[in-house]
């Protein structure tokens, strides 16, 4: 289990575009169609990571919490499927469903949008405000698969509270920590 940290781009960069077929709707969606009214969290995530795998239950949550609030949640896979064909879109579809998704889960099958967010890890999670600038990057929580910590979302709850509440976070924002992306030759 490789432990890639993600890469932390500059606060206030704005979200990049893109249109995404989503496994779930089989439609193709855009950020612009998708983006919340109030701010938006996109998470690279995979069906197969374990490190996705720990705190899956805890974005399903956190999700349902706070799109009521006007907050847009956005999954996007962007792994190798002929090496990882776990990460299908197909078994993405199944993936979705056994766990309750309450967001769109997109695939980036060219992984021109990983680069574009410069997303190293999964869970590489961004929060992003109503005019979609960079508000948060980094971890959900402190806890791992195996490290015994409880998993509560605390940094992803904060950094969505302070964007809700209009004020500014001041807690320190940590890497997340996750499988590399498995990136195509």
């Amino acid at each position: 289990m490789a432990r890639t940290p993600s890469n932390m781009i500059p606060l206030g960069t704005k979200a990049p575009e893109f249109n995404l077929l989503d496994t779930v709707s089989h439609k193709t969606l855009s950020l612009q169609e998708l983006k919340g009214d109030k701010g938006t969290v996109i998470m690279f995530i995979c069906n197969h990571c374990p490190f996705v795998i720990h705190v899956n239950s805890e974005l399903v949550s956190i999700a349902n919490f706070y799109i009521k609030q006007g907050i847009s949640f956005i999954a996007i896979s962007s792994n190798d499927v002929i090496n990882y064909p776990q990460d299908s879109p197909e078994n993405m579809t199944i993936h979705a469903k056994e766990n309750h998704y309450p967001f769109p889960y997109l695939y980036d099958e060219t992984q021109d949008i990983a680069k574009a967010y410069d997303a190293a890890c999964t869970p590489d999670l961004y929060v992003f405000d109503k005019d979609l600038k960079l508000a948060y990057r980094g971890q959900l929580d402190d806890s791992r698969p195996g490290n015994g910590i409880p998993l509560t979302g605390k940094d992803l709850r904060q950094a969505i509270n302070c964007l809700l509440e209009n004020k500014e976070n001041l807690e320190p924002q940590k890497p997340s920590i996750g499988c590399n992306i498995k990136w195509k030759n």
